[in-house]
């Protein structure tokens, strides 16, 4: 038997200075620090952040692949792919869509752009020509396209997560067709499955130095003050963020039969590898692990968390909906309710053309806008310089949105072990995953 992953079982007795969510945060705050009063340093630290976050990337294809292969692979009933994707899309669009009306409610609101009264003419469109340019690439057409690989090694090196489900799930499945044949590979995809976990595990030991290097990089190239000069609508975006957390998500999290801040606790490395390096994706791996061990279908982890970073980005659309209003309000713009039904509508699409596209909250942001013409894009010039600031929420409340669906599909499906949720969520250490019998190692 395969003996994967390394319990957790030690976890609790290490020193605190050990832990790396405590290694993570401290990193952030010296990053912070070093940015504040040595800004021309924390500029040029930006590479030991960036290497990090390389390097994770490195690992996302193969984890997925081998993660959603060899959990389709064991299969028998090949119909429980499709209920498992089914259900994931149907949370997916009722969450997301209403990710899109919270923002707009509470913009409407509290009208942090009220007041402003900034000329339209003033506004330097060539500080957004990028990202205007880069939303006329975000067709539907486009979108789909780039969905299928050049090639099938393609798929696992372009950095794209739609390409490595659309190779791995009918990948998988074929192993569960050709059957008792196919145990050799599976066999051998199985022990690759459990030597990049080992990866992720030894990788993950330089998160606090790509956090401390993000971190630093962001305080001195943009400063505490450029967050001062627009504190209305970053304070108005986490605050928006945090109840959409504790009020929508906490609510699913408790018709489910767990706690929405347990869940927080239990996922707290992760958080804070997602605050120290601005993306979401620095933690998937790791997202994969942690919702596997607290007793999720690994075939469920394999499908919904993959497809969440792409179609359940609930911190994006709560962004989108904030900022376009925001913007409107500052130039003294008042839309019409079609008018914001229709940002809305646009929203929900933009949103899932933008997956792995870096920078895709700003780029859909453009790509929103541009068809509502009395909402000039370069209006986002406005925001530009606070949008660093506002990534950081838009990925922590992306990433417990997805951990939040993972637990939900299980829950549908009957595919999640609720006592080794429940001992997950209380801190109790956990036995390994054995992935060569689907359960836990013996």
């Amino acid at each position: 038997m395969i003996a994967s992953r390394p319990p957790e079982t030690d976890a609790a007795r290490r020193p605190l200075w050990r832990q790396l969510y405590v290694q993570v945060l401290v990193a952030i705050v010296a990053g912070a620090l070093v940015g504040h009063f040595w800004p021309g340093i924390g500029v040029a630290l930006k590479p030991l952040g960036d290497a990090f976050i390389k390097i994770v990337k490195m690992l996302i294809a193969p984890v997925i692949f081998l993660t959603i292969a060899t959990g389709i692979g064991r299969m028998r009933n090949l119909g429980t792919v499709g209920s498992v994707a089914a259900k994931a899309f149907a949370y997916f669009l009722l969450v997301s869509t209403f990710a899109l009306v919270w923002g707009l409610v509470v913009a409407n609101l509290v009208r942090p752009g009220a007041g402003m009264a900034i000329d339209p003419a003033t506004l330097d469109a060539g500080a957004v020509s990028d990202y205007a340019a880069k939303s006329h690439e975000l067709t539907l057409t486009g979108f789909l396209l780039d969905i299928v690989p050049e090639t099938f090694a393609g798929a696992l090196t372009g950095g794209n997560i739609l390409q490595v489900l659309f190779v791995a799930i009918p990948f998988g499945i074929a192993l569960a067709l050709i059957g008792h044949r196919a145990t050799p590979v599976l066999t051998v995809l199985e022990v690759l499955t459990d030597i990049f976990f080992k990866l992720v595990s030894i990788f993950m030991r330089a998160a606090p130095i790509g956090a401390f290097g993000a971190f630093a990089f962001t305080i001195g190239q943009y400063g505490i003050g450029s967050v001062l000069n627009l504190i209305g609508l970053v304070a108005t975006f986490y605050a928006t963020s945090l109840g959409f957390v504790a009020v929508v998500l906490g609510g699913i999290a408790l018709a489910a039969g767990f706690s929405i801040f347990r869940l927080i606790a239990y996922l707290k490395e992760e958080l804070l590898l997602v605050l120290g390096t601005s993306s979401s994706e620095a933690a998937l791996p790791s997202l994969i692990d942690k919702m596997e061990r607290a007793g999720v279908d690994e075939t469920v982890v394999g499908i919904v968390v993959p497809t969440g970073y792409s179609f359940n980005l609930d911190g994006t659309n709560i962004y989108m909906s904030l900022a376009s209003l925001f913007i409107a309000q500052a130039l003294g713009i008042e839309l019409s309710w079609g008018e914001q039904l229709l940002l809305l509508g646009v929203a929900m699409l933009s949103s899932k053309g933008a997956a792995g596209v870096t920078g895709a909250g700003f780029i859909t942001l453009a790509a929103t806008l541009s068809v509502v013409p009395s909402v000039p894009v370069a209006g986002m010039a406005l925001i530009l310089g606070v949008d660093r600031f506002m990534s950081e929420c838009r990925a922590l409340t992306n990433f417990i949105g997805n951990a939040v669906a993972t637990i939900v599909v299980g829950r549908w499906q009957n595919a999640l072990d609720r006592d080794r949720l429940h001992d997950a969520l209380a801190g109790t250490a956990l036995p390994p995953i054995d992935h060569t019998h689907g359960g836990t190692a013996s």
